[in-house]
């Protein structure tokens, strides 16, 4: 097993003069929950497209499972999946034609038996022959991230993954993501901007901040070493105050 799912090195993505996300280097392990935080603007979803080699990046590299995103694309992605807000599934095939189609897409074996595995798992059984379009927000969020465990991906993107979920709804998905890392040899990049959330569920966490890692840690120690009484005070003094945090 490789020590880490995702590598990161020296990573940046520049707009003409303007820098995007500036030398930013990470690394997820096998069956870790990694936060990537900060401020709207940051470069989170920025660094996200590079991981998924939606945007080229104009400096560094981005290793999946040890493969190099940009020479071994296909292969690296093919062990990559992820669910966010700003990408919905198809709204006019139903819960499972969208899993079929997808699941033919990342190759994956059995799919009649994977597709009722997940749809057991994350509740959808009621919904199996609903058009996307005509579900809930939490319902389409539940197949978005059904979907997204559809090839038991080795590195596991969540983008705001339960924003439109109840709380008691939110609370399941998160053990079940929980589950899914610390029961095989994924890890995870979650991004959140519920700081209670990323408490709960993250292991470590970097925070953004005009397209650098700022701080880095334990989100339940980091806190305190930054004089903040809570994550969520310390989320609002990266957005606020940077300059006073890498001083510091």
């Amino acid at each position: 097993m490789l020590d880490h799912v995702l590598s990161v090195t020296s990573l940046c993505k520049n707009y003409g003069t303007k820098a995007a996300v500036e030398g930013v280097s990470f690394d997820v392990a096998p069956g870790e929950i990694v936060g990537l935080l900060g401020p709207n603007g940051a470069g989170k979803t920025t660094t996200i497209n590079m991981i998924l080699g939606v945007l080229e990046p104009s400096a560094g590299t981005v290793r999946i499972n040890g493969l190099d995103i940009q020479s071994r694309r296909s292969e690296a992605l093919a062990c990559t999946n992820f669910a966010a807000v700003y990408a919905p599934l198809p709204g006019n095939l139903t819960v499972v034609e969208n899993l079929n189609f997808f699941g033919l897409l990342y190759g994956v074996k059995d799919i009649p038996r994977r597709i009722e595995e997940l749809v057991a798992q994350f509740s959808l059984a009621a919904f199996r022959h609903v058009k996307c379009g005509a579900l809930s927000s939490g319902e389409q969020t539940r197949l978005c991230l059904a979907k997204a465990m559809l090839n038991r991906p080795q590195l596991l993107l969540l983008d705001e993954p339960t924003a439109s979920l109840d709380p008691s709804t939110a609370r399941d998905i998160r053990t079940k993501i929980r589950t899914f890392t610390t029961g095989g040899t994924g890890g995870v990049l979650w991004t959140s901007h519920n700081m209670h959330e990323v408490e709960a569920v993250c292991d470590r966490v970097l925070f953004l901040s005009h397209g650098k890692i700022l701080l880095q840690g334990d989100p339940r120690t980091l806190p305190a070493q930054h004089g903040k009484k809570a994550l969520e005070d310390l989320f609002i003094a990266v957005a606020r105050e940077p300059l006073t945090l890498a001083n510091g």
